[in-house]
């Protein structure tokens, strides 16, 4: 039989196609690696017993040296001992996740990121931050060049319903308002896509004035900008901050953040209830809860409310108001920036808890 196959070719056709698979195979990673090498990235590839495998002209000149591929097959730590690199990669390892890593070589800030694979394989990827931070720099010029653009027909067209309103008569009142209102909603809603511009294309921890404050005023302060609203529907608010408590963070920042998330806390509250501002401490790390009373957080909800222009199901909202739809989203993204983050959920005895955790700063009286 199988001579009857090889006479007929069959034998042969057969070993053909299992090797151009192969020489495809073979093709698809020499590609694989050309890229790498090619990209603006740093890429070091190692086996599942920290043996380089494959290590990128870039990543050469982030690490410092300048060898080529003889390091193929010899262990990393040889190619660099820096413990913070190494136990980075440890973690990820041991973790199966993940890691990143703000490493200083020299006068070099580097960005890593040690992400694990399967069969025991592992890519560091390493970035120079200068480089990342003029990409930011750019985009965060480029961002300001557009608000002035926008703006200044914003401001112009203000004055002229200002000016349309000094003159208005019975037959255009309700016009006249309509527009004022609408370009005031657009100015608000320009000035929040710019801010969560520059939030999103701010590294954390850069362009903040972080100092130790006390939460409690804070708090006091954001409420005493919503408080008309809220004495309108007779919502109070319940405030309960540990005394000593200092948060290290942007004061402005943090005040933007907190307005956000009080204020869509009293959109969903019933008339006549109250918003609770619950702090809390521990091992370092702030955590304040605004809870409202309505009717809690869908499924949906929980998915999407920090996406922006995400909008929940209207018959939930107990005001009349509507914002942007970028609210939460920005107050994600102030968290991100302080090195924090931001979760939802419902409370167990009802309503929405929405949770700010952001680090502590100076001494702390723990809850």
């Amino acid at each position: 039989m199988l001579l009857q196959w090889w006479r007929q070719g069959l034998w042969r056709q057969g070993w053909q196609r299992l090797w151009r698979r192969r020489e495809a195979s073979q093709l698809s990673v020499r590609q694989l690696l050309g890229w790498m090498d090619a990209a603006p990235l740093g890429w070091v590839l190692l086996d599942r017993h920290d043996r380089v495998n494959h290590l990128t002209p870039r990543a050469e000149r982030l690490l410092g040296v300048d060898v080529g591929r003889i390091l193929q097959g010899r262990e990393f730590k040889e190619l660099c001992n820096d413990p913070n690199l190494l136990a980075c990669i440890r973690s990820a390892r041991r973790l199966d996740r993940p890691q990143r890593l703000e490493w200083q070589r020299s006068e070099l800030e580097i960005d890593v990121l040690a992400v694990p694979g399967g069969g025991g394989w592992l890519a560091v990827q390493l970035q120079s931050r200068r480089t990342l931070e003029a990409q930011l720099q750019q985009q965060e010029r480029w961002v300001g060049d557009v608000a002035h653009e926008l703006k200044t027909p914003l401001t112009a067209l203000l004055l002229v319903g200002d000016s349309l309103a000094a003159q208005v008569n019975k037959q255009n009142a309700r016009l006249v308002e309509r527009l004022q209102r609408e370009l005031v909603r657009l100015q608000e809603l320009v000035n929040d896509l710019l801010e969560l511009s520059r939030l999103e294309n701010t590294l954390p921890g850069l362009g903040l004035r972080l100092a130790d404050m006390e939460l409690r005023p804070l708090v006091e302060l954001v409420w005493a900008g919503l408080r008309p609203l809220a004495d309108q529907r007779q919502i109070q608010l319940q405030l309960e901050v540990p005394p000593g408590l200092l948060l290290r963070a942007d004061s402005s920042r943090l005040h933007r953040a907190l307005l956000n998330l009080i204020d869509n806390a009293l959109r969903y509250s019933p008339d006549g209830s109250a918003v609770q501002v619950m702090v809390t401490s521990r091992s370092g790390w702030c955590r304040l809860g605004i809870r409202d009373c309505g009717p809690g957080l869908s499924e949906e909800d929980l998915e999407h409310m920090f996406e922006r222009f995400y909008r929940g199901d209207p018959s939930r909202v107990k005001s009349q108001r509507t914002g942007s739809g970028l609210g939460l989203s920005i107050a994600q993204q102030i968290a991100a920036t302080h090195g924090g983050r931001i979760q939802a959920g419902n409370h167990p005895d009802g309503g929405a808890l929405i949770e700010l955790i952001l680090p502590l700063g100076g001494p702390v009286k723990l809850a």
